[in-house]
């Protein structure tokens, strides 16, 4: 199971509050935490915890925050060679509040993350064709994405995109992508409609399979997903917890489906999965923090009647 990450690498500033405050609201939080996250970094750790072998491509600043963020990929596993520390830029930081219902907003600056260039992106071309799955998302530059993926798919890997935060970009990054994972938010703010029920999700998902996308995913918070292909829709129920703090779901149910995927497992499975592992990241606090070890996730799987990578399972992907 190889995975190779492009993006983003942030240090997290998380309050709790009762609630979240209003514009121009001065509110007493109940506790701070610093942590580590990152689009980027946390479908990486998320990827790296599940037993993925895991390249990460990203920008750090050479500072204590960096120095930090080196330390944290290391301690999971994940190879130092494409971290880049950066002398110009800082480290990518992200101020989170979270509230009493385990609902949250994010503040981010990018710092480093905006410097990772197609050129940073090429110096790791081996890495991104030698890997299974490959994935992306949208807090480094988009140019940097679509270099990913046109190395990925070129040599034949599976691309996912996670286009976080929405934004424009390149229409041939829709074309590269095999699997794309935007939330309802994303899903709206790219096409234009609104998600409210699974109609108006098929219709935006069948916006994004229009634009090249091959098949996808929509992640809809406490009401599940949605797996749209040219073929099938297919819903997934969502999974019944007692939520703590939903900082990081999206980023798990990223990385426990890239690494399915990487296993040989079909979408709809990999996706059942993924559902299910992102639920048992909103029982904890924190982001990278909250994300299951290999032998949590198969406990919390196997009570829902799965397994983690079912026997029988092909040993390569396909990748057409």
């Amino acid at each position: 199971m190889n995975v190779c990450v492009v993006g983003s690498t942030m240090v997290d500033l998380v309050s709790r509050v009762p609630r979240l405050p209003a514009i121009g609201e001065t509110l007493v939080g109940r506790s701070f935490a610093l942590g580590f996250g990152g689009k980027g970094g946390n479908q990486a750790i998320a990827a790296a915890r599940l037993g993925a072998d895991v390249t990460l491509v990203t920008r750090v600043g050479a500072d204590r925050f960096g120095d930090s963020a080196l330390a944290n990929y290391r301690a999971a596993g994940i190879g130092l060679r494409y971290v880049l520390q950066d002398e110009r830029h800082v480290t990518g930081v992200a101020t989170i509040f979270v509230d009493d219902e385990a609902q949250n907003c994010i503040v981010i600056v990018p710092g480093a993350n905006d410097a990772l260039t197609p050129a940073d992106v090429g110096t790791a071309a081996a890495a991104i064709a030698g890997a299974q799955v490959v994935v992306c998302q949208l807090e480094v530059p988009a140019s940097a994405a679509l270099e990913a993926f046109r190395i990925a798919r070129g040599a034949g890997a599976t691309t996912i995109f996670n286009p976080a935060p929405a934004t424009a970009v390149p229409d041939e990054i829709w074309g590269l992508t095999k699997i794309a994972v935007p939330n309802e938010t994303e899903a709206e703010l790219l096409t234009g409609i609104p998600v409210i029920d699974d109609a108006q999700a098929e219709s935006a998902a069948r916006v994004l399979l229009g634009r090249g996308a091959g098949a996808v995913i929509l992640t809809l918070g406490k009401r599940g997903s949605l797996v749209v292909t040219s073929d099938d829709v297919e819903r997934i129920a969502p999974v019944v917890v007692d939520a703590v703090d939903s900082t990081g779901a999206g980023d798990a149910f990223v990385g426990t489906l890239a690494v399915c995927v990487s296993a040989g497992m079909p979408l709809i499975d990999a996706a059942r999965r993924a559902n299910v592992v992102a639920a048992l990241s909103v029982t904890r606090a924190g982001t990278q923090t909250s994300f299951a070890a290999e032998s949590e996730a198969r406990a919390f799987l196997a009570g829902f009647g799965f397994a983690l990578f079912p026997d029988g399972i092909p040993a390569a992907i396909d990748s057409d």
